[in-house]
């Protein structure tokens, strides 16, 4: 078997995440690839690639089929990518072949790494296709152990009192924490990708477009917007008008989704306050500009 090589710049992305990888992780990772190359019979087939913590290998099945397999820890975030990726079972996301008991390593078909909904010129275009697939995904009730919206926001609220200390921008923070406490009785029930932006989005053979990379939630779809509005910023700057460019982009979603406006706003100043408050933690005193410019654009209304 050939040897297993670490990308360099995924080590280095391992020891600054060292809450989710490590130098432990990255030291186990050749071992966990030829298990899981041995478990389904794979032979590699190129060059690995990688996200922040996650190898992707491509492989080759027995039966010849080219797939995926995809290494990563299992922590909070990652440890219902298999159980949403099997819910969906491949209808507007990459197809779930198999997946390890521990949730280590998953089988995936093998979409086009190259080409993504950035590489797609016309921004409205883009657009529609991110938003037919997350029509699509949330169209799925979340199966049961999944984790929770409401989780999410109890969290996200229990944080703010201290973070109201640390901010430069306690005035937006205290804006989408009441937006939150306004919505927190009723979180949803959908199936959420929760990351669905436009580099998660693939080409593929079985379909033009499919979704990867997913931290599956149970919520309000609201809570999905954010990604796509901040995503590919240059063309809402380009047009001259941010606030006009936002709202247009936002009321195209919510239309073709078919939610309730009100709440969509909620849950996405709901979204925006999770980043600031991430942020915060990595000593970040200061508001993302691009998010506080959403948020502006939508509290215009």
């Amino acid at each position: 078997m050939p040897e297993i090589v670490i990308p360099p710049a995924l080590a280095a992305l391992h020891a600054r995440h060292e809450q989710d990888a490590g130098p432990a992780w990255t030291a186990a990772l050749p071992a966990l690839a030829r298990r899981s190359l041995d478990r389904w019979d794979l032979r590699l087939d190129g060059a690995p690639m990688h996200g922040i913590i996650s190898l992707v290998l491509p492989v080759v099945r027995p039966d010849g089929t080219p797939a995926a397999l995809k290494l990563q820890p299992v922590t909070e975030e990652t440890r219902s990518e298999g159980p949403g990726l099997r819910a969906w079972a491949g209808d507007g996301a990459v197809l779930l072949l198999d997946a390890d008991p521990a949730g280590e390593a998953l089988l995936l078909e093998r979409l086009d790494g190259e080409r993504s909904l950035e590489n797609v010129p016309d921004p409205w275009e883009a657009l529609e296709i991110l938003t037919g697939l997350m029509a699509r995904l949330i169209a799925v009730p979340a199966p049961p152990g999944m984790r929770s919206l409401a989780d999410v926001a109890t969290g996200m609220l229990a944080d703010v009192p201290a973070a109201m200390t640390a901010s430069d921008d306690r005035r937006w923070l205290d804006t989408c924490a009441g937006a939150v406490r306004d919505l927190a009785g009723e979180p949803g029930d959908r199936l959420l990708h929760w990351d669905l932006h436009y580099g998660n989005v693939l080409a593929g053979h079985r379909e033009p477009w499919l979704a990867i990379d997913p931290k599956p939630l149970a919520g309000d779809p609201g809570f999905e917007l954010l990604p796509a509005l901040h995503n590919r910023w240059h063309d809402v700057t380009a047009t001259g008008n941010i606030r006009k460019c936002v709202l247009k982009r936002f009321d195209f979603m919510t239309e073709m989704l078919d939610l309730d406006r009100t709440r969509a706003i909620g849950w996405t100043l709901g979204r925006i306050l999770q980043d600031a408050l991430w942020d915060l933690e990595d000593g970040h005193s200061a508001m993302d500009p691009i998010r506080l410019a959403i948020a502006d654009a939508l509290l215009s209304r």
